[in-house]
């Protein structure tokens, strides 16, 4: 049996409060950052993912003026060229196409566009999750007139 004197200081002990809440956000925020970081880093990625895709779809729609296709090739290469660093988290110098019939239906023209997405801030974080892929790719894909 515990004495009167330490009985009463443990009981004291149990229904002290006064550093409850500094335990609590100890125990919280590591997992609080990691969420808040984690959901920065994906917001930027699927933003920049959204932008290629968006690019990829107007280029695509620039090509429906042309008539053969080379001048639908034409029509792509020079508003990609000259458009891609209008697009939110996109940098031009880090963008490639590739233009042509799509593969699986010769009568549709397809433009493949890819962004590398290393030059995103995301990769800086330091995020302690899986990270999404480095290279961002879309491909658009559009009927050719008059077929």
């Amino acid at each position: 049996m515990l004495p009167e004197v330490l009985r009463t200081n443990r009981l004291q002990f149990c229904r002290a409060t006064a550093a409850s809440s500094a335990v609590e956000f100890a125990l919280i925020a590591p997992v609080f950052l990691l969420l808040t970081f984690g959901l920065i880093a994906y917001a930027i990625y699927f933003g920049a993912a959204h932008s290629v895709q968006q690019l990829a779809a107007d280029a695509n729609r620039t090509a429906i003026a042309g008539l053969t296709d080379q001048e639908r090739d034409q029509l792509v290469g020079t508003f990609i060229e000259s458009n891609a660093g209008l697009y939110v988290l996109l940098d031009a110098a880090h963008i490639t196409y590739q233009v042509g019939n799509s593969p699986a239906d010769p009568n549709q023209y397809q433009v493949l566009v890819a962004f590398d997405a290393r030059q995103l801030p995301i990769w800086n974080l330091g995020v302690p999750l899986p990270m999404p892929a480095r290279a961002i790719r879309f491909a658009s894909t559009i009927r050719k007139g008059g077929i």
